[in-house]
């Protein structure tokens, strides 16, 4: 042991080194497996270390003025018994921005306390139009009734008792002039009820349309162009409390023109009335939330069973599958009878999902047992045995195996592997099947119920690495990173489901990496060829790592190792360089814990 922490250590030096020495502590101590937490020092020093000062915010005001393109952003706000203090911080912010081209456009209603307010800025900013409502009809017809007073190509969603940051509007701005968005989101952050104190920041993905419908991760600060917004129609009635959900996903089924800033540039107010600091504070949010959700999959033609998620405003998304197409489950096998025994036994005893087949990939096995394993099988009806007697290399067993295989869909399976959830395969394939869906992967743990896989990160360790490792089975995640659907750059090859079609149709796996990255390697083709990568929670699997294959502990597997890691950083520099879409590059690539980067 002190040995192989000698070779990591000269190999990964001192920082990812402590880090993991860290992570076997906490094992041994019994820590591990906790869930995410904030850490409030962590974020001031990236505050610091970030965001733009007074002067370079006064460097913005002059090169605003310069953008080739300076589209009007019209900031709509409906005002209901707003506090003073929240609506004067909310009308200084947006008279802060250091791009000039907007428009604040306020719906009124019960607010006769705060008028004078309202009259004294619209006075001192032409920019900001009030329309004073004779009731309140509710946030979603107040807020049609704020857009009717917009101008501006765009419209941007701000509410009453929130703030912007200084450089908001110039970095949409900007942004609109690399390419032409319909919609632009940003990262946010919490602050409290004196504006002082900055708290949980939520360093969002890029656009990621599976994690949409699992619950409203765009938020603040939305932008939409007025065209598109026109289209669908604005706000509706019935969806109170998750109007804005309802409204997002209307609009990303017109566009895929989404651009995503990651900075902080929205501060959601935190009060007890707030769901900044409880999402259940709104009445019906919740059933909302279900119903925008169950709309927009009769809108994409999806069917699909919507249930509450494991936090008020998510949800939860079943498919049944359409037909009964075959799966053709490949397991590479070198001894390990024990293990392989456990595997298939689980998949006979907790599968739901019938149509099916196990196709097992015998490759240099010794042990007598492994063959009279073999010749207990093959009275199984739904099992397959083929050899490879060629040199190993995983990729090339696994191309061997799915070029004979007859299955729609082809689940690439570890011997170490063993089914927890009895609908474990409906659920893969029930995410698989959809038209724009390539691959899925699933959620396993260590023996231990700790989390082994939760997807992967490209950068994370180096090159790539699992998120959420060693979490409780139960841990909610970044923002329920660990518990809901979402698209990912890649899932580990120890449990993946690929179309058939599309595997075959991007080249199988390459067989360049013989051991490490090859997952990796096809999920990244599959999503170049136009298809997207998905991570569900909802099929479990345990995964005792590493136990066929062994440790990378030999002169001649870390050589190997070393190889294949050079191939990938040549293959994927500009990924490694410019930073995994789906992971924020706020957040740091040392661990996969969602820490912030500072």
């Amino acid at each position: 042991m002190l040995r192989l922490g000698l070779l990591y250590l000269k190999r990964y030096g001192i920082k990812r080194f402590g880090g993991k020495l860290l992570e076997k502590i906490r094992v041994l101590l019994g820590l591990s497996g906790r869930d995410f937490r904030f850490n409030y020092r962590d974020y001031q020093r990236w505050i610091m270390a970030n965001e733009p000062s007074k002067l370079q915010l006064d460097q913005q005001r002059q090169h605003a003025l310069k953008l080739p393109n300076k589209p009007r952003i019209s900031i709509i706000v409906p005002l209901w018994r707003t506090k003073r203090e929240f609506l004067v911080a909310m009308l200084d912010s947006v008279r802060a921005q250091t791009y000039h081209n907007w428009e604040l456009c306020l719906a009124a209603a019960s607010i006769d306390d705060v008028r004078s307010t309202l009259e004294q800025y619209s006075r001192l900013d032409e920019r900001i139009k009030v329309r004073y409502l004779p009731e309140n009809e509710g946030i979603a017809l107040n807020s049609n009734q704020a857009i009717k007073l917009a101008t501006g190509e765009y419209v941007g969603l701000l509410d009453h008792d929130d703030v912007l940051a200084p450089n908001a509007l110039y970095e949409i701005a900007k942004k609109l002039n690399e390419k032409n968005y319909d919609i632009v989101y940003s990262d946010e952050d919490k602050i409290d009820e004196t504006g002082s104190v900055r708290i949980h920041p939520h360093f969002k993905p890029d656009w990621n349309p599976d994690l949409l419908r699992s619950y409203n991760y765009i938020s603040h600060f939305f932008v939409i162009s007025r065209d598109l917004l026109d289209k669908i129609g604005g706000f509706r009635t019935g969806f109170e409390g998750s109007q804005d959900h309802d409204l997002i996903l209307r609009a990303t089924e017109k566009s895929n023109q989404i651009g995503h800033i990651p900075m902080v540039l929205y501060h959601w107010r935190a009060h007890p009335n707030s769901t900044a600091l409880d999402t259940s504070s709104k009445g019906g949010a919740q059933v909302a939330t279900i119903k925008a959700v169950e709309e927009h999959l009769q809108r994409i033609g999806r069917k699909g069973t919507v249930s509450e998620g494991p936090f008020s405003g998510s949800v939860l998304t079943s498919y049944p599958v359409i037909g009964s197409p075959l799966v053709s489950i490949i397991i590479p096998n070198q001894d390990h009878p024990g293990l392989l025994r456990d595997c298939i036994s689980s998949i006979r005893k907790a599968t739901t999902y019938q149509n099916y087949e196990v196709i097992v990939v015998e490759n240099g096995s010794q042990q007598k047992e492994t063959f009279e394993l073999y010749d207990e099988l093959r009275a199984w009806d739904k099992f397959k045995l083929l050899r490879w007697s060629k040199q190993y290399n995983y990729a090339a067993i696994n191309n061997f195996a799915a070029a004979q295989a007859g299955g729609e869909y082809i689940l690439f399976l570890n011997n170490d592997i063993s089914v927890i959830t009895p609908g474990w395969l409906d659920e893969l394939v029930g995410q698989c099947q959809w038209k724009e869906n390539a691959a899925v992967g699933a959620k396993l743990y260590y023996a231990d119920g700790s989390i082994q896989h939760a997807g992967v990160v490209v950068g994370l360790g180096g090159i790539a690495g699992h998120v959420g490792r060693l979490f409780r089975h139960d841990a909610h995640g970044y923002f329920g990173s660990l518990e809901l659907v979402e698209n990912l750059s890649a899932v580990t090859g120890a449990c993946l489901l690929v179309k058939a079609s599309k595997f075959k149709e991007v080249g199988g796996f390459n067989e360049d990496f013989a051991m490490a990255f090859n997952d990796i390697d096809l999920c990244l083709r599959l999503i170049k060829s136009g298809q997207l990568v998905v991570w569900t929670p909802s099929c479990e699997l345990y995964h005792y790592e590493s136990k066929t294959r062994g440790l990378d502990n030999t002169n001649e597997k870390r050589e190997r190792l070393e190889k294949e890691e050079q191939l990938f950083a040549a293959k994927y520099g500009s990924l490694l360089q410019g930073g995994d879409p789906y992971y924020n590059r706020n957040l740091s690539l040392d661990t996969g814990n969602y820490k912030v980067k500072i």
